[in-house]
């Protein structure tokens, strides 16, 4: 049984104007997951793994592009192109060798990023707080864009879960800017509901 409206419905609960610390966000990761069939739930898994830099493999990145599910295709793209830029900029400021720790996937393939431009100006920003949170903006619209005509499927279960991430993260690095994400993520969520009901 799919439980996409439920999860989905559950997620307007979460208070994004409490004090740091009073938003669960394991909770309720946990909470989703537990509600997801098992093939969904190694959907979800592969998703919140990408968040641990410590499994972004080549191996990780090439079975998360051969996925069957659009979203996590599309996501690891994003974030595998992202990554390089950001490797291939400390290689410059560093002075190291251009292609430094680059992640290449396929030797005979060069990638195309078409937001290259866009994600090298984010990475020129002075200052590396304006920097993260740039890519991180940037990554939140590229996530609404995979999911804008998704209702109740687990590309839209899986879009919040990396919002939600997203926002998580900002919590423990600056607790204003994470309170601000979840309410825009909570208000997402609560204006497609209406838009659904209507």
């Amino acid at each position: 049984m799919k439980n996409y409206e439920y999860i989905l419905a559950i997620a307007p609960v979460v208070d994004a104007g409490t004090k740091r610390g009073e938003i669960d966000s394991t909770a309720l990761m946990d909470e989703i997951r537990g509600y997801l069939d098992p093939a969904d739930a190694d959907l979800f898994d592969t998703l919140v793994g990408g968040f641990d830099a410590e499994t972004l493999s080549r191996d990780f990145y090439l079975k998360a592009l051969s996925s069957p599910c659009r979203f996590i295709r599309e996501y690891f793209s994003t974030d595998l192109d992202v990554r390089n830029r950001k490797v291939r900029y400390l290689n410059r400021e560093l002075g190291r060798p251009e292609g430094t720790d680059v992640m290449v996937l396929d030797e005979d393939t060069e990638r195309v990023f078409e937001d290259e431009a866009r994600v090298d100006a984010i990475l020129l920003k002075p200052d590396l707080i304006e920097r993260e949170r740039g890519l991180d903006d940037y990554m939140w619209e590229k996530i609404e864009a995979m999911t804008e005509l998704e209702v109740f499927t687990i590309d839209a279960v899986l879009g919040f879960v990396a919002r939600l991430q997203i926002a998580a993260r900002w919590l423990k690095l600056d607790p204003e800017t994470g309170r601000e994400l979840f309410r825009k993520l909570v208000d997402e969520i609560r204006n497609n509901k209406k838009s659904i009901e209507q």
